[in-house]
């Protein structure tokens, strides 16, 4: 079975990489120049643990090959074509469709048989039914007659953990509206199903909501949860007691309700804004959904204003900042709070010394040289006033606090993450505030 992917960012290249693991063979295209050298020499454009090495494992196995030719691709054969190039927001939130459409155009005026067009990208409802238009019209201006399909089929990958979600899946969605699509996806999931996870088909509309609304279910459970933490601060409760409480009821469960300094990345920010705005569009107003907004953008600010009441003035100090990028195992910094925090510490006259692990060069590409960069999470501390842990990455959860007191001017430290014990903190003499519980009391 043959496969292109169009589209070699995080999406694309992870599921043309896991369909070649399996043993199909796969074509991935990217208008990059550059970027497609780099692939062919096993150069990954992003970070994503264990994604290097089957990247580089396929294409020596011939399975896997890149390209910048689509047209070529698909007249060499390809029963199944996957868009998975940027749906960017834009300024009202909604989602850019533009390298969505201009992929079905091109589709449309070179396929000579039968495709399978697939949406892997995250995409508005009826996303489906433009890229069947703009097929179509442009197989009327060639005067072909040649059938195709369109179908949804949204990824669920969790940054840092993306190989093991697509080759062990929770579920596969599939939005379908004809047999022969079925029929393909069937034989296409066969290797991923094999243990029992589930292939949910359904209509297309519905499997192009089901995205939205997964992400925007996951995004509502920490605005919740950070609502909450801050509630805990002011009455005087435990935030982490209570998270345990909730947890251990099995109709809410453990995962996303760790309060910490607002969710980022590539997919909750602008999934929510997007469904906002097609709400809008039908004149429907998600009002969860846009507290849930508003609830996230206030929390990235959270570390920044406990920092301001503890110094009472931030002009001259100098913040040492341990993380950057949105999440651990990513150097994705795409709606960071890392970002926002920067942002008010230098508004407010801060000198901001930073390390994260891997998305130092990617700091560098949005923040430039308005901050220093450390070499590592150590050297960022000296002479620091204050200690801002930002991304919740294993080598910042058991440092060496004897020398953390010895390079900081007097240690305070702002964990927006929750990974020290206050116990402890108050054991070593360090001034510590965390999310959800007053530490100064």
């Amino acid at each position: 079975m043959k496969i292109t992917i169009v589209g070699t960012g995080y999406v694309g290249l992870v599921t043309g990489t896991c369909f070649a693991e399996v043993g199909i063979d796969v074509t991935c295209v990217d208008i990059d120049v550059k970027k497609i050298e780099n692939l062919k020499k096993g150069i990954i454009p992003i970070y994503e643990p264990g994604l290097e090495p089957m990247v580089i494992r396929n294409v020596e196995k011939g399975r896997l090959h890149f390209s910048t030719d689509l047209k070529a691709t698909i007249e060499e054969g390809t029963e199944v074509i996957f868009s998975a190039v940027g749906t960017p927001p834009d300024e009202d939130g909604s989602a850019d469709l533009k390298y969505v459409l201009d992929v079905a155009r091109t589709v449309g005026s070179c396929i000579n048989d039968y495709v399978l067009i697939v949406t892997k990208s995250t995409v508005p409802v009826g996303t489906a039914e433009k890229v069947r238009k703009a097929v179509q019209e442009a197989l009327d201006k060639r005067g072909a007659k040649i059938s195709f399909d369109v179908a949804s089929n949204p990824e669920f990958l969790k940054e840092g953990d993306a190989l093991n979600d697509f080759l062990k899946p929770d579920r596969i969605v599939c939005g379908v509206d004809t047999d022969r699509a079925q029929e393909l996806f069937s034989r296409l999931y066969k290797p991923f199903t094999l243990n029992g996870h589930p292939v949910i088909f359904m209509d297309i509309p519905s499997a192009e909501m089901t995205k939205y609304a997964a992400n925007s279910m996951l995004a509502t459970k920490i605005s919740f949860m950070n609502d909450v933490a801050n509630l805990c601060e002011r009455v005087g409760a435990d935030v982490n007691k209570v998270r345990r409480g909730i947890g251990t009821d099995s109709r809410i469960g453990t995962k996303f309700i760790y309060p910490g300094i607002g969710y980022g990345g590539s997919c909750f920010p602008k999934d929510v804004k997007a469904l906002i705005k097609t709400a809008d569009e039908f004149g429907y107003s998600m009002r969860v959904l846009k507290a849930v907004e508003e609830v996230n953008e206030d929390q990235k600010s959270v570390l920044f204003n406990k920092a301001m009441k503890h110094f009472g003035d931030l002009k001259g100090k100098t913040i040492a900042l341990w993380g950057l990028s949105f999440k651990p195992q990513t150097d994705d910094m795409r709606e960071a709070p890392s970002v926002v925090i920067v942002k008010n510490l230098l508004e407010a006259g801060v000198t901001v010394k930073a390390y994260d692990p891997v998305a130092m060069h990617e700091a560098q590409r949005i923040l430039g040289d308005s901050i220093s960069y450390a070499m590592d999470q150590y050297e960022a501390l000296i002479d620091a006033d204050g200690l801002m842990v930002v991304t919740e990455w294993s080598e910042f959860k058991f440092p060496n606090f004897n020398v953390v007191k010895k390079l900081m001017h007097k240690p305070v430290i702002f964990d927006g993450r929750n990974i020290y014990d206050i116990a402890e903190m108050k054991q070593l003499d360090i001034n510590y505030y965390c999310i959800g519980i007053d530490t100064q009391k």
